[in-house]
């Protein structure tokens, strides 16, 4: 599944493009994807309209128009690129929205689990069903060691669980979580109650730089994720436990071992890690 690096990066390669231009058409092919996509109210209400701008909230773009706001997730294996409109769509090609440059923005998604809804001007489209009970975002000052600390008070679930409920932190996925845990020194394991205060303040600098290094590196290739241009990231190439059991810890020599947790992978390092 994409997670918030890879969906930060569509952001980055789309904005360009689609900011200040106006939507000319909106095609859409397949209208069942995990929710009805509003064909009438996009055609109604969006087609014309200028781009006002295009932000995140975790794993959601939220394409804002004079008219409303386009809420946009790429489901589990789903993708946005901009393309020539004249290009002949292919399987899974469900949604074409076309700009006013020339260009057209294609949602490509095989399962089906993405989603293209749209929030009407005067409703804020972060009070949506979707958005409203999420935890803060992982790149911002309000996540701190003492937030963590105290989300992590008097828990038994294992640290890792902790982290990835949207409604403690958002986008904190399955392989960056095992990487921000290794770089914290942190067992996934570990009961979140007994996680220091000074092991959260370790583990919340962690998350922001391995989701900032991810981000740069354009998202991880683990399935089939592209970015807007048709490239994969490159994060992958720089993972230290994710994916590695058995092999070698970079600092120790440890071998690295897995663990189901909460019927996720898990990896880690038996003696970095504790």
């Amino acid at each position: 599944m994409p997670e918030l690096p890879e969906v930060e990066t569509t952001r980055r390669g789309l904005d360009p493009h689609v900011s200040g231009r106006r939507v000319t058409s909106i095609i859409v092919r397949q209208p069942q994807l995990r929710w009805p996509i509003p064909v009438a109210a996009l055609e109604g209400e969006a087609v014309g309209r200028a781009t006002v701008d295009l932000t995140r909230r975790a794993k959601y773009l939220l394409w804002r128009l004079e008219s409303g706001c386009m809420i946009l997730h790429l489901g589990m294996s789903g993708s946005l690129r901009i393309i020539d409109p004249a290009e002949p769509p292919a399987a899974h090609d469900h949604v074409d929205i076309v700009l006013d440059s020339g260009r057209a923005v294609r949602l490509n998604d095989p399962r089906r689990f993405g989603a293209l809804l749209w929030v009407a001007a005067g409703d804020d489209p972060h009070a949506h069903a979707l958005l409203a009970a999420l935890g803060p975002e992982p790149l911002d000052d309000v996540f701190t060691g003492a937030y963590l600390h105290a989300r992590c008070a008097g828990r038994k679930s294992p640290i890792k669980n902790l982290i990835m409920a949207q409604e403690n932190v958002v986008g904190v996925g399955n392989i960056y979580a095992s990487e921000a845990l290794f770089r914290a020194r942190i067992l996934p394991h570990r009961a979140a109650g007994r996680v220091s205060r000074a092991a959260c303040d370790r583990l919340v600098a962690a998350i922001k730089q391995v989701l900032a290094e991810a981000i740069e590196q354009g998202g991880t290739t683990l399935r089939d994720f592209l970015q807007t241009d048709g490239k994969p990231g490159y994060f992958v190439q720089k993972l230290n436990v994710y994916g590695r059991d058995g092999a070698a810890c970079p600092v120790c020599e440890t071998p690295i071992r897995s663990r189901v947790i909460g019927q996720r992978n898990s990896f880690y390092c038996p003696r970095c890690q504790h």
